[in-house]
């Protein structure tokens, strides 16, 4: 799939709608598509999840060395991350990143929550395969 192409059928854009803490040392959250179907990823850092609710916050003044280093490269390479795709590979969440520029690539296999949270911080689409989207289930009151 070229770059510029329409996303794949099997793949929906999302938005993040919350991102939190499980504990001091995991973080979790949930990504929304338009239509509300959810996924939830959970068992990354928690480093992590702070930079991405800061990344949501608009506080970028004291970027993480690592995302540092990687805008870095982008503007040596006069390259722009333009989206990231999200999908389940041996029971684990993997991302795959495109980029545009001088020339077009992707990197693939990477870890799902880096990818998110710099997908955040440079505020491009956030892509998840179809099968790991869920509808939340609503419950009722019986009279």
């Amino acid at each position: 799939m070229k770059i510029d192409e329409t996303p794949e059928e099997d793949y929906e854009q999302v938005k993040i709608e919350q991102v939190g803490l499980i504990d001091p040392m995991t973080g979790a959250m949930i990504l929304k598509s338009l239509d509300g179907a959810e996924f939830h990823i959970t068992a990354f850092s928690a480093e992590v999840a702070t930079h991405i609710a800061n990344f949501i916050d608009q506080k970028r003044e004291e970027l993480p060395t690592i995302y540092n280093m990687f805008e870095n490269m982008c503007e040596e390479n006069e390259v722009l991350l333009v989206k990231v795709k999200i999908y389940e590979t041996g029971g684990i969440f993997r991302a795959t990143l495109y980029f545009t520029g001088r020339k077009e690539f992707l990197l693939r296999n990477y870890r799902a929550s880096d990818a998110i949270a710099l997908a955040t911080f440079y505020n491009v689409p956030i892509l998840v395969r179809r099968d790991l989207l869920h509808k939340p289930q609503t419950k009722t009151l019986e009279k």
